[in-house]
């Protein structure tokens, strides 16, 4: 790296940390590694990487879960040995995580307007199935409510106090997946051409320059699960691949620019 040494671009940071490795583990971690970089851009200095850039890295990457954690694993790996080497002041290692979604409740207005939602028929079940699950803990509660009621002394009753946090939750929750059910519509499965990529179908990119492949199921915003590479219809790459073809080239807006990718499949379910 000799006179950027203590100031590395990425691409030259890259280099420098899979040469560490051992062959077969470098061999590894090359192409998750590569895959940070080029999102993010080659030349770019590595002192420049912000936290925020790297907190939301996490939900670009796809594929089955294994791979995904691996992945996040293998940029958390390059990021630590690049504070090791003090490249950089931060450790933005800790700020790569995989997402988790949560749970919010609908403002009112949001619950008086309720907006179509389209599901898949796997995702309606799905939500069915998670009402069903929250009903029967919210009995549970209840219970539990009952129990720690018993106890006369309301102002130290640490039992009925969580639970009624608990019961609260549930409430939100349960509220929350009924109005998403009641103005939702499922997606017709007999209507598809079946040639244009729409929501519910898996597709697989390929960059044409590296040869890189990523699978992704395209899904409703409340279907999302970046784990088993479940990305919304309207993120950056839905809205780009929805209407296209196999064998069509498509522009998804990254930190770097415009990255090509040329749709390789298509697999409706």
């Amino acid at each position: 790296m000799n006179s950027s040494s203590q100031n590395p671009n990425l691409g030259e940071a890259a280099g420098g940390f899979l040469a560490s490795l051992p062959a077969e583990e470098g061999e590894k971690s090359q192409q998750a590694v590569y895959g940070f970089v080029r999102w993010y851009g080659s030349k770019r200095s590595l002192s420049l990487l912000t936290a925020h850039e790297v907190e939301n890295y996490a939900g670009r990457l796809s594929s089955s879960q294994a791979n995904y954690l691996t992945n996040v694993e293998q940029v958390r790996a390059f990021l630590a040995y690049a504070r090791k080497r003090g490249w950089v002041k931060t450790n933005l290692a800790a700020h790569l995580k995989t997402r988790k979604s949560k749970a919010r409740l609908p403002s009112p207005a949001g619950r008086r307007q309720s907006p179509a939602n389209p599901l898949t028929q796997q995702g309606y079940a799905k939500l069915e199935a998670e009402i069903a699950k929250l009903k029967n803990r919210r009995l549970e509660v209840i219970e539990e409510m009952r129990l720690a009621a018993a106890d006369k002394d309301f102002r130290e009753n640490a039992p009925l106090n969580a639970a009624r946090e608990e019961k609260g939750h549930l409430e939100g929750r349960i509220m929350e997946l009924e109005e998403t059910l009641k103005s939702a519509t499922i997606i017709d499965e007999t209507k598809r051409t079946g040639l244009k990529i729409s929501v519910g179908d898996s597709v697989i990119l390929i960059d044409p320059d590296s040869g890189e492949e990523l699978r992704y199921t395209v899904v409703s915003p409340r279907e999302v699960d970046p784990v088993k590479g479940m990305i919304s219809s309207h993120s950056p790459i839905g809205k780009a691949v929805i209407g296209c073809a196999r064998g069509e080239t498509v522009e998804i807006t990254a930190p770097l620019g415009k990255l090509c990718y040329q749709i390789k499949q298509i697999e409706h379910k």
